[in-house]
């Protein structure tokens, strides 16, 4: 799989840190990979084999990883915020930045928790579009933050820059902010987004459900992908994510050595798609998310938000 991470600033397409950690280079403290066609294979430091031990020994490789992790994103966010201070004047550098970030990043924190990792049909990772995926586990932000491609930005609320460091930098990042205080708002601010997006040549990432999953189960899909894609005609792209919600779950301080799968879906192509239809695209979409997840995260019921 061709990485993604290249871009203006200091980590350049052959770089040695790039080179590390890209989603070509996958021979990490003796571990290989496995790429057969549009499939990936990446074995991490854990096991193939998910075992749920509560034992103490387990929870201690828990927190050791999980604090590795918080030092290592508070050691790259600070040396991306320093970068984008110096790019304020060139906004697009930023947009590109952020996205070094997030392939590095991403695939640091993937690979210090040690899950294994499967990435199936790569070649659509490649693509400009509306990228969608299923939310279970923060897990989720740091795949998709890895793989999505250099150029693309993600849609969040305001509340966001709140967050210590991380909410600092995504501001930086040049990335788009929803206010969602009242619809008006929201939808304001969802056409500024789209302008952005058409105007710059970008792709987006947006999580359609709203929220992450308490149990993995897919959520009913909200209607804010189907407006991007009318107003921007982009295709959609589906990311079906399976495992994360059981290796972090949600609320949980733990990391478990459940495998992960990562599968990108064939575009689906948005130019005739009319206003007046918006339902039974969001209908046929989660029908294809439905198709393509195991049973345990199908939803128990159908319903359009």
């Amino acid at each position: 799989m061709e990485s993604t991470s290249a871009g203006a600033g200091p980590l350049p397409r052959n770089g040695k840190l790039e080179s590390l950690l890209n989603k070509d280079s996958y021979q990490l403290s003796g571990k290989s990979s496995e790429e057969v066609g549009d499939e990936v294979f990446v074995e991490g430091l854990g096991t193939n084999g998910y075992v749920d031990d509560d034992g103490w020994l387990c929870v201690l490789i828990s927190s050791v990883r999980i604090i590795t992790c918080f030092i290592m994103m508070m050691i790259t966010t600070v040396v991306w915020a320093s970068i984008m201070i110096v790019l304020i004047p060139w906004p697009n550098q930023r947009i590109r930045q952020a996205n070094a970030y997030g392939h590095v990043t991403g695939r640091l924190l993937m690979w210090i928790l040690g899950n294994p990792i499967k990435i199936e049909g790569a070649q659509y990772s490649k693509e400009r579009g509306i990228y969608i995926s299923n939310h279970s586990s923060i897990l989720d932000t740091f795949l998709t933050m890895w793989l999505v491609p250099t150029g693309t930005v993600s849609i969040a609320r305001k509340g966001i820059i709140w967050y210590p460091l991380f909410g600092q930098l995504y501001l930086l990042s040049n990335h788009l902010l929803i206010d969602v205080s009242n619809p008006t708002n929201a939808i304001q601010s969802m056409n500024e987004a789209v302008e952005a997006v058409v105007k710059n040549n970008l792709s987006l990432i947006i999580f359609p459900e709203g929220t992450r999953s308490e149990d993995g189960r897919l959520l009913p899909f909200k209607k804010g992908f189907v407006h991007l894609a009318l107003q921007s005609r982009l295709p959609i792209i589906p990311i079906v994510l399976t495992g994360t919600h059981l290796a972090w779950r949600k609320g949980s301080l733990r990391i478990r050595p459940a495998p992960l799968t990562v599968r990108f879906l064939p575009p689906i192509e948005t130019d005739e798609w009319v206003p007046d239809k918006i339902n039974e695209y969001i209908r046929s979409v989660q029908d294809i998310y439905v198709m393509n997840l195991p049973e345990s995260q199908r939803p128990l019921y159908s319903s359009i938000a």
